[in-house]
């Protein structure tokens, strides 16, 4: 049997959240190894869009987001709902976020990551599947995982990025809470005319059949050009809907794209890949998000936002978040009690920049729930500019913390005052 690999730090699951987590590690002077089950490029599940703010966080990452280096830029939403003529909204323009999203295939996306992350020093090891962790026999704290193959690698903390299968937290003793919201997300890839779209795309109508002469679902559906001939199409429902857990989403995302113009191509003729699905853990679902060593982040914690399913961007901000605490503690001296103060800092970070707003994006989803405030959002709310652009900075957590106009200061205040989730 071969030694066990140590670090200062181990980082389970090399997606957004385990690569960040590793560069901004990495980037302090720690020793890290990421580990990764699969091998990149490899496929997710996923819009593969990403707003400005999970966009700040790859600009904090020195990654260059020009279109010269592969990426799609998108300058704003284009909102579908209680009317035929879409809304087109930009970007708000923000001193704390750039007035720019992207779009780029997660497959690509998450092995450049992995690859910022070794180029700042991270030591990656793919094929690499963490199957339990070793905990101290006297402390029951976490000091290293073993891997499917026997191999076991030690560090004194554990970052757990192995998303929503959470089986380092589940190991650890956190399970999930039934009392946080959960979605449930399906998508593909048409060949289309529509690819080079300079939009995001949202569709908050999801009826199961025709429009207005069928049932409407609390989720929405998306259209995102990806600029390379093809569109990423999907839907997310959530789990306040009657209907979730006994419905065939892949007919459902079928049945809604019936609906769409045949000329955007989005029919089963034109699908390049298989209709694939995922669940979208919301709302902090998984708590305490530190505990004995082990510090979760990204879909293993439950973080991605209620109001619009977006788990890229918190999941990247989790994680710097998660490398602050691990390196004020290295910096404290493992072990002492200083260090673990530095560590439970971790949580409150979350609770603080995220709790508030994810407590109202848990109230959001149970109104949205009841078929006849849906029907009276899209009736009377969605048709309106003025509240549309309200919503849009809303759902997309897109507000200046300092000097902002009178929707920041009211989004932010409302945020302030709600209870942490």
């Amino acid at each position: 049997m071969t030694a066990p690999t140590e670090s200062d730090v181990i980082v389970v699951g090399a997606g957004p959240a385990g690569s960040t987590a590793a560069a901004h590690l990495a980037r302090r002077g720690l020793s890290v190894t990421l580990l990764e089950k699969s091998r990149f490029p490899r496929e997710k599940v996923c819009g593969d869009g990403l707003t400005p703010r999970a966009t700040r966080h790859l600009i904090r990452l020195g990654i260059d987001t020009s279109e010269e280096a592969g990426w799609l830029r998108n300058k704003g939403l284009r909102i579908y709902g209680g009317t035929t003529t879409p809304f087109e909204l930009d970007w708000p323009d923000l001193a704390d976020f750039p007035s720019y999203g992207l779009v780029r295939p997660r497959a690509d996306f998450d092995d450049l990551l992995a690859r910022q992350a070794v180029s700042f020093g991270a030591t990656l090891y793919e094929d690499t599947h963490v199957t339990e962790p070793i905990l101290h026999d006297r402390t029951d704290r976490i000091v290293g995982v073993r891997s499917k193959d026997g191999r076991e690698f030690t560090a004194p903390l554990v970052v757990a990025a192995d998303g929503n299968s959470a089986r380092l937290g589940l190991a650890m003793g956190v399970h999930k809470r039934d009392d946080r919201p959960m979605g449930v997300a399906v998508r593909t890839y048409y060949t289309s005319p529509r690819h080079d779209d300079d939009y995001l795309e949202s569709w908050l109508e999801l009826w199961d059949g025709k429009p207005r002469q069928s049932n409407l679902l609390p989720g929405y559906g998306w259209i995102f050009g990806m600029g390379d001939g093809t569109s990423n199409v999907g839907l997310g429902v959530l789990n306040t809907s009657t209907a979730f857990g006994r419905t065939d989403y892949k007919e459902l995302l079928r049945r809604w794209l019936l609906n769409t113009p045949e000329e955007w191509g989005f029919r089963d003729e034109n699908m390049t890949v298989p209709i694939r699905g995922a669940a979208l853990p919301m709302g902090f679902n998984r708590k305490p998000h530190y505990t004995r060593g082990l510090l979760l982040v990204g879909d293993a914690g439950g973080m991605v936002n209620p109001f619009n399913g977006e788990g890229i961007a918190y999941a990247m901000e989790a994680a710097e978040y998660a490398a602050e605490a691990i390196a004020e503690a290295h910096q404290r001296g493992i072990g002492t009690q200083s260090a673990e103060l530095a560590l439970r800092a971790y949580p409150s970070s979350l609770a603080g920049s995220l709790g508030g707003y994810y407590r109202l994006g848990g109230i959001f989803v149970k109104l949205i729930g009841r078929p006849e405030i849906m029907k009276l959002c899209t009736r009377y709310g969605l048709p309106r500019k003025t509240l549309m652009k309200f919503v849009l900075k809303l759902l997309a957590n897109l507000t200046d913390s300092r000097d902002g106009d009178a929707m920041d200061k009211i989004i932010n205040s409302l945020t302030r005052m709600a209870p942490a989730a």
